[in-house]
């Protein structure tokens, strides 16, 4: 199949495609079907074959059958017949149509009109299938339209009203109804919700949801009535970043899709001619000859060449691993990504973000004797008034009542000083409590963890020891990894360097840097990429991770927390944040590649086989009819499989 003619297969054809180009009552669609050509095509062709033989009949010297034949044939045939001609128009000639003609109108002349019609009805059924296989993959990949909400509850002056998603402006409240769709990404005012998110993350599990934490669009509230604040406005939504990464990806050709596509174009031409060779040069070499004989296996060897199985096949395959991974919460931005992670064989974690969740959270409080009874709640009132995740962290762990801050004063990178209830309270790191001549015992310090100390009227009074969680799946990511055959696994991180190592001792990484800026990371990547035995995944989130994800063989970016620079410079988007899903991003290329050559194998084995039995004269119509159509459906069925091995 020629590479355009692979686009043009089944919806050039009338037939085939008029369901598809508008929306038809129940009637018309039972009137409009393109199986009703092929069902009234086959009950002629069935009839036709079984009377034939009991009433036979001539109309002017010529089999009148021919004309019951061609009858049928014309339900199949005329629409593939004007296909080619197109085609043939526009200077592509050699293409499955052009093949599927010549083949059927030969056997016509020579007389087989029962496998002329049969020829062609089958290759049209094969088409259909194949069309049909090809829009569910592709429908499975806009089902993700199927979750945008259709409009969105705005609240105003404290009455409601319906209103488009698009026309929502980010800072405004939205309520969600119990069963209902989050129309965009918002920022939860209600004390907590529980959400389906497996339109967006495959999870089947409800993710509970804290007050003032980002709730996406498409999620499905499934509690009580719920409020929210806008983030940001539609287009710039999660969702429709998913969606338009999808459909962005169907376009990007892998490798061995594009290889196919030419050598489709070199293939057609060159059976072509050799069909037209098997039927001239026998006449010079063979004592018997006999033209009818010749022709018929030359229109034999056309039927079996035609390339269908491996055209369709191919894109279908990878039309399913970018759907099944898309319901994973993983986002190919191309099939040629799908083929490329594949060779990865080495992966490099970025930590926190990535491998920890980003959100601190207190481990341990430890008081001094001689502190004040309440000390932890005068810290988390100073700390209450700053958007630093440690001081949202502590103050998310005294769950006592605040007192109000009368004056505030921040030191960047060293903590906070403020007034509160006429007592000076100072809560920030040890360069904080220098600064202010506070000596810290040394037994307080924990070079693994970040301790945050308070001290009240100039009087240390005890501190907080925080630490960033490790996401849950962490460990099972690099375990998983490793199962698929990742020969290196490295964590590169800004973080402390006693952290970093400590993190890549959990998670029994090969290499584990700490202490890195952006510029040496790259150079990190830079350097294992010289050894060409090295093929590098990087895994990252922040805006600083952008130069080493585009450096990298395969970026992957995490999409739920990662910055906006980040994701656009990904090739893979891991939607959920999970660092597990990274693996299953592995295991869905590996699958989507073994299908995708099984295809190729299993086309090339059985046509050279057919092939050469038509050449032999060894093999008719019917069995090219297997080596076309048959195994274009095998090829198909296989290729829709990795829908249910990734459910």
């Amino acid at each position: 199949m020629a590479s355009k003619s692979v686009e043009h297969s089944c919806c050039e054809s009338e037939s085939c495609c008029e369901a598809e180009t508008k929306p038809k009552t129940s009637k018309e669609n039972l009137w409009q079907s393109p199986w009703i050509p092929i069902v009234l095509s086959f009950v002629i062709l069935f009839t036709a074959i079984l009377a034939e033989e009991q009433m036979p009949f001539n109309v002017l010297g010529v089999n009148g059958w021919l004309f019951v034949y061609l009858f049928a044939y014309s339900f199949v045939g005329f629409p593939v017949l004007k296909t080619a001609w197109k085609l043939i128009r526009k200077g592509e000639v050699f293409t499955e149509f052009f093949l599927m003609g010549i083949a059927t109108i030969g056997a016509f002349a020579i007389g087989e009109y029962p496998e002329g019609v049969a020829v062609m009805l089958f290759y049209t059924i094969g088409e259909l299938l194949q069309h049909s296989a090809v829009s569910k993959a592709k429908n499975n990949i806009q089902a993700l339209l199927d979750i945008r909400p259709d409009q969105a509850r705005v609240i105003k002056a404290g009455n409601s009203s319906l209103v488009e998603p698009e026309l929502v402006k980010t800072g405004e409240i939205i309520e969600v109804r119990a069963g209902e769709k989050v129309p965009l990404d918002a920022q939860l005012l209600s004390n907590g919700g529980t959400f389906n998110t497996a339109a967006l993350t495959g999870e089947s599990l409800p993710a509970e949801i804290k007050e003032g934490e980002e709730v996406l669009a498409g999620m499905v509230n499934l509690q009580d009535l719920i409020s929210l604040r806008v983030l940001r406005p539609f287009e710039e939504s999660s969702l429709q970043k998913i969606i338009f990464t999808v459909q962005e990806a169907t376009s990007k050709k892998a490798k061995t899709e594009q290889f196919i596509r030419k050598f489709a174009k070199v293939y057609t031409p060159i059976v072509t001619y050799l069909a037209l060779a098997l039927v001239i040069i026998p006449y010079f070499i063979v004592e018997d000859y006999l033209f009818r004989d010749w022709l018929y296996r030359a229109l034999v060897f056309l039927v079996i060449s035609c390339p269908c199985a491996l055209v369709i096949s191919i894109p279908l395959g990878y039309f399913g691993g970018i759907g099944a991974a898309s319901r994973k919460g993983i986002l190919f931005k191309g099939s040629n990504f799908l083929d490329s992670i594949t060779t990865i064989n080495t992966v490099l974690f970025d930590k926190t973000g990535t491998l920890t969740s980003g959100i601190f959270s207190v481990e341990k409080v430890e008081s001094l004797s001689n502190a004040s009874a309440d000390w932890t709640e005068l810290a988390a009132s100073v700390e209450a008034n700053t958007n630093h995740p440690i001081g949202q962290a502590i103050v998310r762990h005294i769950k006592s009542k605040l007192s109000p801050v009368d004056s505030l004063k921040e030191f960047p990178g060293k903590g906070l000083e403020g007034q509160v209830n006429s007592r000076r309270v100072l809560v920030g790191n040890s360069l904080l409590m220098e600064d202010y001549g506070i000596l810290l015992p040394s037994l307080v310090t924990d070079p693994n963890k970040t301790a945050i100390y308070c001290a009240i009227d100039g009087v240390l009074c005890g501190y907080f020891v925080l630490a960033d969680e490790l996401k849950p799946d962490a460990k099972e990511a690099f375990t998983s990894l490793r199962r698929l055959g990742i020969q290196q696994l490295l964590i590169l991180s800004g973080d402390k360097r006693e952290v970093v190592d400590a993190l890549g001792k959990e998670l029994k990484a090969d290499e584990a840097h700490g202490g890195m800026l952006p510029e040496e990371k790259y150079a990190k990547i830079e350097a294992l990429k010289k050894d060409p035995k090295n093929v590098v995944a990087f895994v990252g989130d922040g805006i600083n991770d952008a130069p080493s994800i585009a450096l990298a063989d395969v970026g992957i970016g995490m999409g739920g927390m990662g910055s906006d620079l980040a994701i656009e410079s990904a090739d893979i988007v891991i939607q959920t944040d999970q660092p597990s899903k990274v693996a299953m991003a592995f295991k869905i290329g590996k699958a989507t590649k073994t299908i995708v050559w099984q295809n190729i194998a299993l086309a090339f084995i059985v046509k050279f086989l057919v092939l050469s039995l038509g050449a032999a004269g060894l093999a008719g119509m019917w069995e090219a009819v297997f080596a076309d159509v048959g195994v274009a459906l095998l090829a198909i069925l296989n290729a829709i499989r990795i829908n249910y091995l990734f459910k």
